[in-house]
């Protein structure tokens, strides 16, 4: 074996390392924020040995704190939680909005941003509702079917739209459809969805626009289909247009913001 071969095996088994430490953290949730050397190997497969390597290693770096129950998040992940948190927090005055509108309507304020092939939900504010609609911040959803997917995508290439109907359940004709939701969208200045991606649920969305007037964010309200008639949906649609527009008259911004026009 070569030079360069030595490298490119070298560097093949440093990724597979990282793969496996980032699934070991992986493995803490809220539902489960401690996780023993047992559940690490058997959620994993990997040998123990192995695990016991990737786990001391992450505790030196402190990204894992060993405690009587098990393995738990260390304060190296506190550090890198407050500094996404002061990195991707909306301003107050947008967080304001979000409150006052979910307030208004009775129903959850989701902002939501474009990356990849995903929507990720960067703002919520619940519902005061006891029967609502939670999607947690940084979560990402597929773009292929909800309101707030038709707002993003209603100035997307073809190539894209290609892409994520691939990605979809139903395929590659799946493309045409997404296209005529976009430029319904375009047209009408919000959107609208019905079960699309979970039965019962609807969803009004509306752009956000930055400082060169591309679209940016999404801005939607959603919950129960029956909380939806139509002229309730025409209501928000209003509702949500004034609110994005204040957002966008402050100027917009966070790191998700596109730089230069999508490809």
């Amino acid at each position: 074996m070569d030079g360069t071969e030595q490298e490119q095996a070298a560097e093949a088994t440093g990724v597979r390392s990282v793969r496996r430490a980032l699934d070991i953290l992986g493995l803490l949730t809220e539902d489960q924020p401690t996780v023993t050397l047992r559940e690490i190997v058997d959620a994993t497969g990997l040998a123990k040995t192995t695990a016991v390597r990737l786990v001391q290693t992450l505790e030196q770096c402190g990204l894992l704190w060993d405690t009587p129950a098990g393995y738990t998040a260390g304060p190296g992940l506190w550090r890198w939680a407050h500094l996404a948190r002061t990195s991707w927090e909306l301003p107050r005055e947008t967080r304001k909005l979000m409150r006052e509108l979910a307030e208004e309507q009775q129903e959850t304020v989701n902002l939501f941003m474009l990356r990849g092939l995903s929507r990720v939900c960067v703002a919520q504010q619940e519902s005061p509702q006891p029967l609502r609609h939670v999607v947690r911040v940084g979560d990402e959803l597929p773009l292929w079917a909800g309101a707030s997917s038709k707002i993003l995508l209603r100035t997307a290439p073809d190539t894209l739209l290609r892409r994520i109907a691939a990605d979809s359940p139903h395929g590659d004709g799946h493309a045409r459809q997404l296209r005529v939701w976009a430029d319904l969208a375009a047209e009408r200045g919000f959107a609208v969805s019905r079960g699309e991606r979970d039965e019962g649920l609807t969803a009004v969305a509306v752009p956000v626009l930055g400082r060169t007037g591309a679209v940016v964010a999404s801005l939607s309200l959603s919950g129960p289909s029956h909380r939806f008639p139509e002229p309730v949906v025409q209501r928000m649609a209003t509702a949500l247009a004034d609110v994005a527009r204040q957002m966008s008259d402050q100027g917009f911004d966070h790191p998700l913001s596109p730089i230069s026009p999508m490809k």
